[in-house]
């Protein structure tokens, strides 16, 4: 199960940095959202994937003993997908903007102003 994680990892940072390097905006910023998932699914990855009961310790015990899943990672993926989310709703709003202005989506013609001929 963790080999095929690591490969679809894998797979999503290649496609996150090939659409991050192109021309296009909507491309960069697909790109940007592959590149969180994979970070995402990495974090899940080292977290250790285990069958296990919550960190709860009982009354009776002053140390956990059992093999727990660690929850740390979770709340760490949990906070990165809302601000993933919030990313990329500010981006699209951004995006449409952008075109609605300059009809392209092309990040070369953002660079260069055009200058009328007097």
């Amino acid at each position: 199960m963790e080999l095929l994680l690591i490969l679809v990892i894998g797979l999503l940072y290649t496609g996150g940095v090939y659409f991050i390097l192109r021309r296009s905006m909507v491309k960069l910023l697909l790109g940007i959202m592959l590149l969180g998932s994979a970070t995402n699914i990495l974090i899940f990855v080292l977290g250790a994937i285990v069958k296990a009961k919550p960190p709860i310790i009982g009354s009776a015990q002053e140390v956990l003993n059992k093999t727990y899943a660690d929850p740390v990672p979770q709340a760490l993926i949990l906070t990165a997908i809302v601000i993933s989310f919030a990313l990329t709703a500010f981006a699209i709003v951004l995006l449409k903007r952008v075109y609605a202005l300059l009809e392209t989506d092309d990040l070369d013609n953002l660079n260069t102003p055009e200058e009328e001929d007097i």
